[in-house]
């Protein structure tokens, strides 16, 4: 497949442009509703080629920068019940293959390391007013979060759990073309 499924988008390298993306997440809680969160400390590059399947992604998130709204959840998602940013800083996520829509990567938090499939939707190239050339994606999944050890919860009295153990990804990111 080639970049003209993705037009305008040149090949090189594209760096993630922190200020313009956003890494969020949205968890169950109660059972009833949904909580929101975001990483708010994103870096990486995205590598296009001639062959989109040839193209790479390399994405490190810091754990620490959870944000949810809410500081006793925060302080609670940096512990060792849950990201453990002490002993595990960062997450990272490495692609393994895209097909223009579809990318698929290995996600690594807490030292544990699984594939994730994630829909992506290109939303195109633009320049700038200081003529920097732009492009943006959403990518769209859902993973379960006991699969990277992410497993502390606590029983509701009338059955059900505190935090869903699936959670829904949702990234908005810019991207900014490297000379």
């Amino acid at each position: 497949m080639s970049t003209s499924t993705l037009t305008g988008l040149s090949t090189g390298t594209w760096t993630i442009d922190p200020t313009h993306t956003e890494v969020g997440f949205v968890a169950r809680h109660l059972m009833v509703t949904k909580v929101r969160g975001r990483f708010t400390d994103v870096s990486g590059t995205v590598t296009v080629s001639d062959d989109v399947a040839a193209s790479r992604a390399d994405v490190t998130i810091k754990t620490a920068s959870v944000a949810t709204g809410t500081p006793d959840r925060d302080a609670h998602l940096v512990s060792a019940d849950f990201f453990d940013v002490e002993a595990f800083p960062e997450m990272t996520f490495v692609s393994t293959s895209f097909d223009g829509s579809t990318l698929t990567g290995d996600l690594t938090i807490k030292g544990v390391t699984k594939s994730v499939t994630l829909d992506v939707d290109f939303g195109g190239v633009a320049t700038d007013p200081w003529g920097n050339e732009k492009a943006a994606f959403e990518a769209t999944g859902e993973i379960d979060r006991t699969d990277w050890g992410l497993t502390w919860n606590a029983n509701l009295e009338k059955g059900g759990v505190l935090v869903s153990e699936k959670v829904k990804i949702a990234i908005d990111l810019q991207l900014a073309k490297q000379a």
